[in-house]
C-alpha cells in the first residue's frame, strides 16, 4: 500500500500540483576558483577564478524546487527592474515558473547574493540588497494576485520569509484569511522571534536555531526540547504542525493535538547544506496537498534533502532524482557501483533529453585522496551530473606498472559511486579513454594537470573541454612511496 501511494505521489499527484510562493526572491551567483598564495597588496588570499554561476535563491529557490518537481508554479514578490532583476527573469524562465506576481520596481533592487569560494570552501559573502517593506499599492496586487489563483484551484502555499520586506505582518493576513477561505494548505519558512504573523498558517517550518528564538531560550536539540518547545509554541498560535529540522538529526513534527513523528536524517555525504530547508519545504507542501500521511511525508522530504546537500551550492531536487531515489530503495541499493557501457549511454541520452548538461572525466584513481575528491567536485560543478571513466585493472597495470593498481576495480568503482557528486563510474579497458568518448557523447569532458586543450584525446567527442589545477601535496604515488619506505624501516 505504502508503495502504490508514494509512486502515485512520484508519478501522477506531483506534476498535477499547483503551488503559490510568496517572498524574499533574491538571485545566488556562486564565484568559483583556487586559492594557491596570498596576495603581494594585503594578506589576503588571492583567488583564480574559474567559473561564475548564478541560481536562484530565497523564494526562487523553493519555486525552483517546486518547478523542477513538475508542479504548477507561481511566483509573487518584488524585484528591481536592474540587470539582476533581468537576470532572476530568465533563471525563472528556465525553471518554467510562472512569474505573474513578480512585481518588478524601478525604485527597488533585486536581491543578489555572491558567494566567493576557493577550493570548495566559502571565503566570503557579498550582500547587494537593499531593505524596504512592500507599500500598499505593492500588498494590494500581490493581494489580488493571489485571489485570482485560489479561485483557480491553487492548493497550496509557500510562504518564504527572508525578513526582506515581502512578508509583512498586513500581507500574511490577507494570505491566511484567503488560503482559509478557499481551503488551502500553507507552510511558512520563518524568520524572527515574533511568529504572530503566521497565525492562521498550516505547518510552520523553523530549525532548531529559530524555534529557540520563538520560544525565548536555547533549545537543545534532543527530542524531548524539540516537542516541548514546539508544543509552547502551538499553545499560542494558531498553527496546525511545527516541523523542526534538526541537521544530523533529521525532522521531527508536532501536531496541535499533540501527536509527534521523528525522521532521522538520510545517512549522506554532506557537501552543502545550501538550500536544504527550501527542499524540505517544498517536499512537505507537495506532501500535504498531495494528502499523505505525515509519516511518508517525513521520509519523503528527508530523501530529497539528502539528495540535496549532496551537492554543491544551491541546488533544487528534480523529480526524477526522487523516482531514481525511490527505485533504489525497492531494490534494496542506494548506488550502483559500475555501469556498463551501455547502461551508461542510455542514462546520458535520457539526461541529455532534459538538457541536463553531463560532464566526463577519466583516470585510474588508485588510493582515493583529497586531492581527487577536489577536483571531481569542481568537475561536478560544470554540469548537472559527473560521470567517471575508470581505468580498469588491466589498463593500470599497463600505465602504471606491474605492483599497480593497489585498489581493484571493482572497490576502486565503489568509493568512486560513494561520492555524492559522481552520479556513475564506467570501466574502459584501454589506454586512453576516446572510443569510450566517442561512443557515450557526454556534453564536456574534464582533465586535471597542464593540459593543452588541442593536446586532449577524446575533445573530438565533446562539446566543450576544461582543464582544473591538481590540488598540491596529494598524489597517489607519494602516498605508495611512503608506505614503502615506513615498511622497510619497520613501522608498519
Amino acid at each position: 500500500m505504502i508503495t502504490k501511494t508514494i509512486n502515485e505521489f512520484l508519478t501522477n499527484s506531483l506534476p498535477n500540483l499547483k503551488i503559490a510562493v510568496i517572498g524574499d526572491i533574491m538571485v545566488d551567483r556562486y564565484v568559483f576558483g583556487d586559492v594557491n598564495r596570498i596576495s603581494p597588496e594585503a594578506p589576503v588570499p588571492v583567488n583564480r577564478v574559474s567559473s561564475v554561476k548564478e541560481v536562484l535563491g530565497g523564494a526562487g529557490n523553493v519555486a525552483s524546487n517546486l518547478a523542477n518537481l513538475d508542479c504548477h508554479v507561481y511566483l509573487g514578490g518584488v524585484a528591481g527592474d536592474d540587470d539582476h532583476g533581468r537576470m532572476l527573469q530568465q533563471l525563472l524562465d528556465e525553471d518554467g515558473v510562472n512569474t505573474s506576481g513578480v512585481l518588478y520596481e524601478k525604485n527597488r533592487s533585486t536581491i543578489t547574493k555572491m558567494r566567493i569560494l576557493g577550493d570548495r570552501q566559502q571565503m566570503m559573502r557579498l550582500d547587494f540588497e537593499t531593505i524596504r517593506p512592500i507599500d500598499s499599492d505593492e500588498e494590494s496586487k500581490l493581494v489580488s494576485w493571489l485571489e485570482t489563483l485560489c479561485k483557480d484551484g491553487l492548493q497550496g502555499i509557500v510562504i518564504s520569509d527572508y525578513g526582506k520586506g515581502v512578508c509583512t505582518t498586513s500581507l500574511l493576513s490577507h494570505v491566511f484569511h484567503l488560503a482559509k477561505e478557499h481551503n488551502v494548505q500553507t507552510i511558512v519558512d520563518p524568520k524572527g522571534s515574533d511568529w504572530s504573523k503566521y497565525d492562521g498558517a498550516t505547518c510552520i517550518t523553523p530549525n532548531v536555531k529559530e524555534l529557540g528564538e520563538s520560544v525565548g531560550y536555547v533549545v537543545d536539540n534532543t527530542d524531548e526540547a524539540i516537542i516541548t518547545a514546539a508544543k509552547d509554541v502551538l499553545t499560542k498560535l494558531d498553527i496546525e504542525y511545527i516541523v523542526a529540522t534538526r541537521s544530523a538529526k533529521g525532522i521531527t513534527v508536532v501536531a496541535k493535538d499533540g501527536r509527534t513523528w521523528h525522521n532521522p536524517a538520510t545517512q549522506q555525504e554532506v557537501f552543502d547544506v545550501s538550500g536544504a530547508g527550501d527542499t524540505v519545504v517544498s517536499m512537505m507542501i507537495t506532501c500535504l496537498t498531495s494528502k499523505l500521511s505525515m509519516r511518508l511525508a517525513l521520509h519523503i522530504a528527508n530523501g530529497a534533502a539528502g539528495i540535496v546537500v549532496s551537492k554543491v551550492g544551491t541546488y533544487p531536487i528534480h523529480r526524477h532524482e526522487l523516482i531514481e531515489l525511490w527505485q533504489s530503495l525497492q531494490k534494496g541499493e542506494h548506488t550502483k557501483p559500475l555501469y556498463t557501457k551501455e547502461e551508461m549511454k542510455s542514462l546520458i541520452d535520457q539526461w541529455q533529453a532534459n538538457n541536463e548538461v553531463v560532464v566526463f572525466t577519466n583516470g585510474c584513481f588508485d588510493i582515493l585522496h583529497r586531492g581527487h575528491i577536489t577536483y571531481l567536485q569542481e568537475a561536478a560543478q560544470l554540469g548537472r551530473h559527473l560521470i567517471i571513466g575508470l581505468n580498469s585493472d588491466d589498463s593500470v597495470k599497463r600505465l602504471k606498472g606491474e605492483t599497480r593498481p593497489i585498489v581493484s576495480e571493482q572497490d576502486r568503482a565503489a568509493l568512486l559511486s560513494a561520492l555524492g557528486c559522481v552520479d556513475g563510474v564506467v570501466l574502459f579497458e584501454e589506454d586512453t579513454p576516446a572510443d569510450l568518448l566517442a561512443y557515450l557523447r557526454p556534453n564536456i569532458l574534464v582533465k586535471g594537470g597542464d593540459y593543452k586543450k588541442e593536446d586532449i584525446v577524446g575533445r573530438e567527442s565533446v562539446d566543450e573541454v576544461e582543464v582544473l589545477s591538481f590540488k598540491d601535496g596529494y598524489s597517489t604515488s607519494d602516498i605508495v612511496n611512503k608506505i614503502a619506505i615506513m615498511a622497510k624501516e619497520g613501522k608498519l
